[in-house]
């Protein structure tokens, strides 16, 4: 089943000053897929994603299509929007330190966000927070949830981002560098853990990366990103065997040639 459905999306200045920043991308994601997007800083992976949750920055706008579950996303309003947010989409940030509230308790900020989107009493909220942190394999979550970000690893606050990402059962989840910044082991935890989730959940995800070596492991098909545009996009397995484009052949020749392991292969 189609879950996203994106057909030239554009996204440029609102003044019209200037060449648009994403030019006319189109894809789609399925229940359960991993669609991976990837290309260098600056290539509009991160402005697409942010427009899928209508969060662009002042002075940008987006035009085209963005169907989801059946509805049209860029003509819906502020309220609309923001049940769609959190709800039924949900992004995972590069940098949980900055995603993470550093003067809330982590109790606070789980159960916060499920009262307000799932209208749970205190107790039924704190019972769906600790649900969370065990579906994202952290230990203690009662104890956890009394602790402050800066008092876990960069791992740990990675996981309870996701966690908080999870907490409406959303259909579409956005990985923007989910594991920038991390060691290669937690790492390659963190993909174990997305593809975990999406196989019990049949969510589709948007993985958003410079790392082609870790989308070989996980992305079911790519759309690789340059200048604004999609130059290439397929069958993940095709697209690393024989590219068809020059600059995915640029990007591939770049990554080590250090395979990384399956998801599968990793327990979490």
């Amino acid at each position: 089943m189609t879950l996203l459905h994106v057909d030239r999306l554009t996204v440029a200045r609102a003044s019209g000053a200037g060449s648009p920043l994403v030019d006319g991308v189109s894809f789609t994601v399925e229940a359960g897929e991993v669609v991976g997007v990837v290309g260098e800083s600056g290539s509009g992976k991160t402005l697409t994603g942010l427009a899928l949750l209508g969060l662009l920055p002042d002075g940008l706008a987006a035009s085209g299509s963005i169907r989801f579950d059946g509805r049209e996303l860029l003509t819906q309003t502020r309220p609309e929007w923001e049940r769609t947010r959190g709800t039924d989409i949900a992004m995972v940030l590069q940098d949980p330190s900055s995603s993470l509230h550093p003067m809330l308790k982590l109790g606070e900020q789980l159960t916060d966000h499920v009262r307000q989107h799932l209208g749970l009493s205190k107790p039924a909220a704190e019972a769906r927070a600790i649900e969370l942190m065990e579906r994202v394999h952290l230990r203690e979550p009662k104890r956890l949830l009394g602790q402050y970000p800066h008092q876990l690893s960069g791992g740990m606050k990675q996981r309870v981002s996701i966690a908080i990402a999870l907490a409406c059962d959303p259909k579409l989840l956005i990985a923007d560098e989910p594991t920038t910044a991390l060691d290669a082991n937690i790492r390659t935890g963190i993909i174990a853990l997305l593809n975990e989730l999406r196989r019990e959940s049949g969510m589709g995800i948007i993985f958003v990366t410079h790392d082609l070596a870790m989308l070989s492991t996980i992305a079911d098909r790519l759309n690789v990103f340059r200048t604004g545009e999609i130059v290439e996009a397929g069958d993940s397995d095709r697209i690393f065997r024989s590219p068809r484009h020059p600059y995915t052949r640029v990007l591939l020749d770049a990554v080590p040639q250090v395979p990384w392991p399956r998801p599968e292969e990793v327990l979490s």
